[in-house]
């Protein structure tokens, strides 16, 4: 499997600019209006890999003129990840893009403590292993997250550079 986390050279706008293009889809598709508020949010939560908080989101759009209140910066990113676009890492409190838009799933994510970055992983396996656990113990999941924090090979090997 290749890895998650990103190599170096990657070029981030690709990033950005295929997010903005699929939430665009999700949202014809799903007859929901992406807004200009919410369209920057996605596009901040984006710049990066690395899991954002909503009061950073928040800073930043008072910083680029939007001046918006906490309520605000919450129902866009309730919205974004009800319609499938980001996820919520609820050990940080923060949110990151998701790499499957519009296929709302349960994520698992893999944490380097040292840089920031989640990688959303796309193997069922853990899931699946889960799934059965709860089936035998007759116990209904409704929402499964799963994240593992620790150092990812660039951090470990001292060649993390700026995504």
């Amino acid at each position: 499997m290749k890895t998650a986390f990103l190599d170096k050279g990657h070029d981030h706008g690709d990033c950005i600019q295929a997010a903005l293009n699929a939430a665009e889809v999700v949202c014809q598709k799903q007859k929901a209006r992406l807004t200009p508020i919410r369209r920057r949010v996605l596009e901040l939560v984006w710049r990066g890999h690395a899991p954002v908080g909503a009061y950073e989101l928040l800073q930043i759009l008072k910083d680029e003129g939007f001046n918006p209140a906490p309520p605000t910066v919450y129902r866009a990113l309730d919205f974004l990840i009800q319609h499938g676009l980001v996820h919520r890492i609820s050990s940080l409190n923060a949110f990151v893009g998701c790499s499957r838009p519009g296929d709302v799933h349960d994520g698992t994510f893999l944490i380097c403590r040292t840089c920031g970055t989640a990688a959303e992983m796309l193997d069922q396996t853990v899931l699946g292993t889960i799934g059965d656990m709860a089936l035998s113990n007759k116990f209904s999941l409704s929402h499964v997250s799963v994240e593992a924090v620790g150092v990812c090979v660039d951090c470990r090997d001292g060649d993390r550079t700026e995504v």
